[in-house]
Order: C-alpha cells, then sequence, then structure tokens
C-alpha cells in the first residue's frame, strides 16, 4: 500500500505509517521539519494527489479562511467581508480537490467549517484527548472507504488549549505552524487502525 499525507510538513503521520513498515509520503509546499526529507515531496498536493500513485490519503488542507474559528472576521461591524470570502472559496476549493481525488481510501481533516461555505457534513469528529493527549481541540474527519477512528486512550480530564501560557496558545511566527501539527495519539491511531492488513487494497 502506498500513502499520500497530503499538506502535511511535520511528518507525523507519515512516520507512524512508516514504523509499520508501510511506504508513506509527506508531501507540502513548505520543507519538512519531522527529520526524513527522503520521504517528503515538496510541491503541490493537488497535483500528487491526481498523480494516480495512491491507495490512501491522509490530508490536512489549510483551515485559515474555512475554519468556524475564524468566522467572525467574515462579518465585521455586520457586514461581509468580500476579500477574506473570496479567499474561503477558494480554499474550498482546494478541500474538496483533494476530498474528491481518484483514490481508493480518503481521509480529509480540519476544524468545524464556518456554514456558509456549505462544505459536505464531515464523517466523524475527534479529540486529541481520545487519544492519549491531554487536550482539547475538536477536529473534523471526512472519511471515503475507511472505518470511523477508534478511541484508543480516552484522558479523564482533558485540559483546554485555551489556558493561558500553555504551549499550543503560545505566539510567535511559528504559531500557525505549531497549532496545524497533528497530535501523536491521532497520528498513532490512523497509522494502526487504517494501516491495517484488514483493510488494505
Amino acid at each position: 500500500m502506498k500513502v499520500l499525507v497530503a499538506c502535511e510538513e511535520s511528518q507525523r503521520v507519515t512516520i507512524e505509517f512508516r514504523k509499520l513498515g508501510i511506504e508513506a509520503y509527506s508531501c507540502d509546499v513548505l520543507d519538512c521539519s519531522g527529520g526524513y526529507p527522503e520521504w517528503h515531496i515538496k510541491g503541490d498536493a493537488i497535483k500528487e494527489a491526481y498523480s494516480g500513485k495512491y491507495d490512501m490519503m491522509i490530508a490536512h488542507p489549510p483551515c485559515t479562511y474555512l475554519s468556524n474559528a475564524g468566522a467572525r472576521f467574515l462579518y465585521p461591524k455586520g457586514i461581509l467581508n468580500q476579500e477574506r470570502y473570496k479567499k474561503g472559496l477558494e480554499a474550498k476549493d482546494f478541500f474538496m480537490k483533494l476530498l474528491n481525488a481518484p483514490i481508493g481510501k480518503i481521509c480529509v481533516e480540519n476544524p468545524v467549517q464556518s456554514k456558509i461555505f456549505n462544505i459536505p457534513k464531515y464523517s466523524q469528529i475527534v479529540q486529541p484527548y481520545y487519544f492519549g493527549d491531554p487536550f482539547k481541540k475538536k477536529t473534523c474527519l471526512w472519511l471515503k472507504n475507511l472505518p470511523l477512528l477508534r478511541h484508543t486512550h480516552v484522558v479523564n480530564a482533558p485540559e483546554s488549549t485555551k489556558i493561558a501560557g500553555n504551549w499550543f496558545n503560545k505566539g510567535g511566527k511559528d504559531r500557525q505552524k505549531n497549532r496545524s501539527k497533528t497530535f501523536e495519539g491521532i497520528a498513532k491511531a490512523i497509522a494502526n487502525q487504517w494501516g491495517n492488513e484488514k483493510i488494505k487494497l
């Protein structure tokens, strides 16, 4: 099985697949920070997704203009921000191209999205604390020919990522990149459950 992890510079999901002996490649316009450039394709994720090379894709498209968390910027003073709306439509187009890629098994992940963009309903919502990481960050999964991700280690008292001083809430030039990284518990669950022999093509 050959796996594309689209829009991933951290290589967290890619590395977990590789631990299982599965041929996985991260792809992003940025250089990888995971330490395995030989497993990284620096370039257009859409082009790679439509190349016909892959059996499965895990995709993490940019969410800046789609996320419900940024919806307040769409209507400053009650008026639709046309420039931001246009960028949101472009982000939706990118998202949908990944979701509709000619790959047998697909997972696209994103935060809860603004309803104005009318994106199809997600298949499942997961939280990091379902998989052993003591944090809250609601993440939606759109699944194609993949089973729902099973919880592995539910933490009873998850820490909110909104707590002041939390690493997840720190500022700086890498804040957005750090916030977009897949939590380790979720990355492991994706590889271990969807890389299982029973669901291979």
